[in-house]
């Protein structure tokens, strides 16, 4: 079968109620977490991505069992360090990021040396952020160039730490709370703001963790081993998914969109607060909280006028996975947006930065960059006429979303490389655009 797809036209009206997929990040931290607890977890609506399903992969081959019923996932844990590791055993965490970060946090005490490897495109990330404090911890890791492949062996004399996280890296610092569960005493993080999955789940667990906020920093404590019990979740709607087609309808016309249970995490919704700014009207409906997460339908219609932004930098770590698609607005908007301090963006699946800046002069927008930072000249007339064909960029699922937005917004004649790469977060994403009335073959 084909791995591309081709859009010759837009989108017309529609005016549509949805529900898009699961919680990434909440299904990966629920999987490990769940792997710790003593008893059987139930976790119903877990997304059944690549990355997902590479998680449950992973706490099977070190010893923790599942199965699937109905709708509901099955995980037997045995407690802290409960895996039951053998010698010479290899991981797989895929194409995420995320999994591979926090299970080397839960390995600190493996008794065998564990192999962890990743795909292409995760084989090329930094993982020096999480490699030091984990060695500080006293876990013997051996990586070349901080990359993977990653082994790690663990020891029977942690000893807790306290590390300044500087980067704003949720999973950096969920790395070391989950280093921090398998080590006597306390340990500390001075970390920057990002999104806070990991402590919310621990919270609702009753896990002894502290969370003291600051004004640009927040003081985690965790109290280590101590034992949970197993827990059912119910994983809600993830942002980054609805993040796609929120920005579809606004950019649509005479459209009209109900995305349904999407969890709206204060760390996570930074693209409602950026596309308000820019003239947007998303409004929030049928609030509630759920095991310390934030929930709600989300209620968005096109927009005849968008404005620039000079958006403001605090706001990158909770829009970080949503900025290709908060391009796409700049690039229709009136004025000049800007944006700063994006670095994050290139250590990412693939450098988003760099093939952003690419794709919006393809599309004929004016761009400038000055280091991390960029201005887009926006074009409330933007309409594309010619043929645009978005090649493979190392598989990276939401440089395939943003091009299929693009070309159902913008006109033209579209080829998009990578359609199998949405499996890694989002496996509905084609199936839901054309319920909207996306032509897509």
């Amino acid at each position: 079968m084909p791995k591309y797809i081709l859009i010759n036209q837009t989108i017309k009206s529609f005016k549509k109620q949805i529900r898009v997929a699961a919680d990434k990040s909440i299904s990966i931290r629920s999987i490990l977490l769940a792997s710790q607890a003593v008893g059987i977890s139930k976790i119903s609506n877990l997304l059944e991505s690549e990355d997902v399903l590479n998680a449950l992969n992973i706490i099977r081959k070190l010893g923790i069992n599942y199965k699937k019923k109905k709708n509901d996932y099955l995980i037997e844990g045995f407690g802290l360090n409960g895996f039951n590791i053998k010698k010479k055993t290899t991981i797989n965490a895929g194409n995420s990021g995320t999994l591979a970060r926090l299970i080397l946090g839960l390995l600190t005490k493996s008794k065998f040396k564990i192999k962890l490897i990743g795909d292409k495109s995760l084989s090329n990330r930094d993982f020096s952020r999480v490699i030091k404090p984990l060695e500080l911890f006293g876990a013997n890791i051996k990586s070349k160039k901080n990359s993977l492949p990653i082994e790690i062996l663990g020891t029977d004399f942690l000893r807790p730490v306290f590390y300044n996280e500087r980067i704003g890296s949720a999973q950096v610092k969920s790395c070391i709370i989950l280093g921090a569960l398998n080590t006597p005493g306390v340990t500390k993080i001075k970390a920057r703001y990002s999104r806070n999955h990991t402590e919310l789940m621990l919270k609702f667990l009753k896990y002894p963790i502290n969370v003291i906020k600051k004004s640009n920093h927040e003081i985690i404590s965790i109290k280590g081993l101590n034992q949970f019990k197993s827990f059912n979740y119910i994983i809600p709607g993830d942002i980054s998914s609805a993040a796609f087609f929120i920005v579809l309808t606004l950019l649509s016309k005479k459209s009209q969109l109900i995305i349904q249970d999407v969890n709206i995490n204060k760390s996570r919704i930074g693209i409602i607060t950026i596309l308000n700014k820019m003239g947007a009207n998303i409004k929030l409906k049928n609030k509630k909280i759920y095991k310390g997460e934030n929930i709600s339908d989300i209620f968005v219609k096109s927009v005849k006028t968008i404005k620039g932004i000079n958006c403001p930098s605090y706001l990158n770590s909770s829009a970080i996975d949503e900025f290709l698609v908060i391009f796409l607005m700049a690039a229709k908007a009136k004025g000049v947006s800007n944006f700063k301090n994006l670095s994050e963006l290139n250590k990412k699946e693939s450098p988003r930065l760099d093939i952003a800046l690419n794709f919006l002069r393809m599309i004929g927008v004016k761009v400038k960059r000055k280091k991390n930072d960029i201005k887009i000249y926006g074009n409330p007339n933007l309409k594309i006429k010619k043929k645009i064909h978005i090649k493979s960029y190392l598989k990276d699922h939401r440089v395939f979303m943003m091009s299929s937005i693009a070309a159902l917004c913008f006109g033209g004649s579209w080829k998009i490389e990578d359609k199998d790469s949405v499996n890694t977060s989002f496996p509905s994403f084609l199936k839901l655009l054309k319920e909207l009335g996306g032509k897509i073959n």
